[in-house]
């Protein structure tokens, strides 16, 4: 039985601008440029509580919280202390799975410090990040990955939530299936025309009419619904895709567009490794 960990940084660039300026603290901080077309990169919980959240429009987030309080993005200053976060993970496992800045999967089934439990594993590793980097994160304990995702996000922010291998099925059974990873508004609705509503129900569905309906997806569902996920925490994972972004201030027309990708991809060093490989 694996012992997964999900540490997930609370609200991060923009707890990282509030604790480097202690005239931001308690006040609603969006980390984006201020632009007609540019999006929210994140916000701070004063701001999450207007309804501001990632990826919203700057525009409809200053209608939504007024007296915000918008701070461009530093990412160079967030790389550098998402790895002293890596740092701390680093002292008790080798096995760590980054899937951004502000998240990783660690696998703790065997630990470094000789902690007797995964959970204490996980508190200790929140208390370190308090104490030395002034940060909160939230933290999910279970078998695996899926679940560990899940439970991280139960109780946050700065939370920590378990779910024991026999508490599975209280767990998930009830949950909307929305809760499921891949499960988007497209795939929600289909599943809602099926009667399929919550895990309890797509449990019970039919895996043969999964399949037709949504292809290999289909047995991912059925397994997830089952709290079954094989896959393993695989440290430096080889990149398999890259997000670079730009907003333009006016429309640009598709045929336009190559030599603006080519830009954000020499920009990101990708297609240069490409070219050399």
């Amino acid at each position: 039985m694996r012992k997964i960990l999900h540490i997930d940084m609370d609200a991060f660039y923009a707890s990282v601008e509030q604790r480097d300026n202690p005239d931001l603290r308690g006040k609603p901080v969006i980390v984006a440029w201020q632009a007609k077309r540019s999006v929210v990169c994140a916000a701070s919980y004063e701001a999450r509580s207007f309804g501001v959240h990632s990826a919203m429009p700057t525009v409809r987030a200053e209608r939504l919280c007024p007296g915000a309080v918008f701070v461009p993005p530093d990412f160079t200053r967030y790389r550098v202390v998402s790895h002293d976060v890596r740092e701390i993970f680093k002292r008790h496992t080798d096995l760590i799975e980054p899937l951004s800045l502000d998240e990783a999967y660690l696998d703790v089934t065997e630990n470094k410090t000789g902690l007797p439990t995964a959970t204490l594993v996980a508190r200790t590793i929140r208390e370190q990040i308090r104490h030395e980097l002034n940060l909160n994160a939230s933290a999910g304990v279970a078998p695996n990955k899926f679940l560990a995702k899940l439970a991280s996000d139960w109780r946050k922010p700065d939370g920590l939530f378990v779910i024991q291998p026999e508490d599975t099925d209280a767990f998930l059974l009830p949950l909307s299936v929305g809760r499921l990873p891949g499960v988007g508004k497209v795939t929600g609705a289909k599943l809602t025309k099926l009667g399929i509503k919550t895990v309890r129900d797509l449990r019970t569905f039919d895996l043969r009419v999964l399949g037709d309906q949504f292809g290999r997806y289909g047995r991912r569902l059925h397994e997830l619904a089952h709290g079954i996920d094989d896959n393993e925490v695989i440290p430096d994972r080889a990149t398999q895709s890259i997000s670079v972004e730009d907003t333009f201030e006016q429309d640009v027309l598709c045929a336009e567009t190559e030599p603006m990708i080519r830009r954000l991809a020499e920009s990101s060093g990708q297609l240069r490794a490409k070219n050399h490989a």
